[in-house]
C-alpha cells in the first residue's frame, strides 16, 4: 500500500488481514486443542501403562518437548528461506496439512486404543516440523497485506486471534477428550482444514528477489547472522528465549492437573486456557489503544511479572489461585510478546522478514519445548513444585540481567523503525 492510499483506522478494514485472522485463529485453535491431549496422554499412558512413577511421567513430559524442538532446531533456517524464497501462502498451507494428518494419525490410533510413549514422541515430533514451517511463512504475511503504521494493531489483533484460541483450545479439547477420546484430533483436523481455505483468497505474497550470487545455505543462515549482529534483534529475542525455557510452568500443568490440584482432564483444559484469558484481555486492550510510550522498559517488567506470577502458581494448592496466577502470568507474558513482536517486525527489513521471523519463532519454540524438557529435568530432581518456583526465580533474574546486558531494549521508547529501514534496498546482501 502507497503513502498516497487511504489507510483504514484498523486492519479488520482490510479483506486480506480478515482472512488472515480467521485462518490463525482457525489453526491455532486446532493446534492448541491437540496439543494439551498429547501431553495429557503421554502422562496418562506413562503412569497407567508403563507404571511410573509421578516424577518419572514427568520426565516423559520433559521429552516430548524435546522430541518437538529437534526438528525446529535443525530446520528453522530451511523454514526462513522457504519463507522468504517461495509463496508465504502456499508454504503456509501446505505446512497446515502435514499437521493436519498429524492430527488424522493420532486420532485414528487413539480410536483403536493403540498409544504407545514412541509413537506420541514421533508423532509430536511431525507436529515439530509442521509448526516450523508455519511459523515463519505466517509471520512474513501479516506485514505484506497492512501498511507499516497498522502493523501494531494488525499484530495486537493476530495476538488476539492466537490467545483466544488459546484459551478455547485447551477447554475445548478437555471436554471433547473427555466426551469422546478421539473427538480432539477429528475436530483438530477439521479446524486445518479451514485454515488453509481461508488463507487461498488472500492475494499472493511473493517474497522480494534474493540475490542470485549468493548460495541458497548462506541465505538460509543470513537470518542468524542478521540477528546475532543486531544487538537489539539479538537481545529482544533472546530475552524471551531465556525468559520462558527457565520460567515455563505449562509444561508441568497435566502433573498439577492429575496428582496435585486433582481435577482431572477438565481441570487441565481450564489452566491451559486460564494464561490465554489473561493474555487475550490485555492483547484487546492493545489492540483498542496500542502501547506508544516507554515500550522497552515495560517489556522488561513483564517478564519480572511473568516470573513472580509462576512462583504464585507453583506454590498454589487451590484451583482458583492457580488459575488467578495463571491469567496474571500469561497477561504479562503478553505484554512482553506484543512488544518484541512489534519491535522485531518492525526493525527487520521485508527481504529479511521470514528468515529472522524463523530465527524469532526458533527462540520461542525453544523456550516452549526445551522449557518442558528443562521443567521435566528440574522436576525429576526438585519435584514439581520446586521445578515450577525455580523457573519463576530464574524468569526474575533474567530480566533484571538483560536489563543491564543489553541498555538498548530498556532505552526503546517508541516502536518507530529506524530510518535506515524506511528506504527499500536495491539489492540483499549477505549479512
Amino acid at each position: 500500500m502507497t503513502s498516497d492510499q487511504r489507510v483504514p483506522s484498523t486492519p479488520l478494514a482490510i479483506r486480506d488481514f480478515q482472512l488472515y485472522w480467521l485462518a490463525r485463529f482457525a489453526a491455532v485453535l486446532a493446534t492448541m486443542g491437540m496439543v494439551v491431549i498429547i501431553g495429557y496422554q503421554v502422562y496418562d499412558v506413562a503412569r497407567a501403562d508403563y507404571g511410573m512413577s509421578v516424577r518419572e511421567a514427568a520426565f516423559q513430559l520433559g521429552l516430548l518437548g524435546a522430541v518437538q524442538f529437534i526438528p525446529l532446531a535443525l530446520l528453522t533456517p530451511v523454514a526462513g528461506w522457504v519463507a522468504d524464497r517461495f509463496e508465504r501462502r502456499t508454504v503456509a498451507r501446505f505446512a497446515n496439512a502435514v499437521d493436519m494428518s498429524v492430527a488424522l494419525a493420532l486420532g485414528w490410533f487413539t480410536w483403536a486404543d493403540q498409544l504407545t510413549l514412541p509413537l506420541l514422541f514421533t508423532l509430536a515430533a511431525l507436529h515439530g516440523v509442521a509448526r516450523v514451517f508455519v511459523g515463519p511463512s505466517m509471520a512474513a504475511i501479516a506485514p505484506n497485506i497492512v501498511p507499516p503504521e497498522l502493523l501494531p494493531k494488525a499484530i495486537a489483533l493476530s495476538s488476539i486471534a492466537w490467545q483466544s484460541a488459546s484459551v478455547a483450545g485447551p477447554a475445548i479439547g478437555g471436554f471433547l477428550y473427555a466426551a469422546d477420546a478421539p473427538l480432539p484430533y477429528w475436530t483438530s483436523a477439521g479446524l486445518m482444514a479451514f485454515a488453509m481455505l481461508a488463507l487461498t483468497p488472500i492475494r499472493r505474497i511473493v517474497p522480494p528477489a534474493m540475490a542470485r550470487d549468493v548460495h541458497p545455505f548462506r541465505q538460509m543462515i543470513d537470518g542468524l547472522t542478521y540477528v546475532r549482529r543486531h544487538r537489539f534483534l539479538f537481545g529482544a529475542i533472546t530475552l524471551d528465549l531465556f525468559a520462558v525455557l527457565l520460567g515455563g510452568a505449562t509444561a508441568m500443568l497435566p502433573v498439577f492437573a492429575r496428582d496435585i490440584l486433582q481435577v482431572g482432564t477438565e481441570g487441565l483444559g481450564l489452566l491451559r486456557a486460564a494464561p490465554a484469558i489473561g493474555a487475550a484481555l490485555v492483547a484487546g486492550w492493545f489492540a483498542w489503544r496500542p502501547l506508544r510510550h516507554n515500550v522497552g522498559i515495560k517489556m522488561l517488567l513483564a517478564v519480572g511479572a511473568f516470573g513472580l506470577m509462576t512462583i504464585v502458581f507453583g506454590l498454589s494448592k487451590t484451583m482458583w489461585l492457580s488459575m488467578a496466577a495463571l491469567a496474571l502470568l500469561g497477561a504479562a507474558d503478553m505484554l512482553s510478546v506484543y512488544v518484541r513482536s512489534s519491535l522485531v517486525q518492525l526493525h527487520t527489513p521485508d527481504l529479511m522478514r521470514g528468515r529472522v521471523s524463523a530465527v524469532s519463532g526458533l527462540a520461542i519454540s525453544a523456550s516452549n519445548e526445551l522449557g518442558e524438557l528443562q521443567s521435566g529435568v528440574a522436576a525429576a530432581i526438585l519435584g514439581p513444585v520446586g521445578a515450577v518456583v525455580f523457573g519463576g526465580a530464574a524468569a526474575i533474574g533474567i530480566a533484571g540481567a538483560w536489563s543491564y546486558l543489553f541498555p538498548e531494549l530498556r532505552r526503546a521508547r517508541t516502536f518507530d523503525p529506524p530510518e535506515e529501514l524506511l528506504a527499500p534496498p536495491n539489492k540483499e546482501k549477505p549479512a
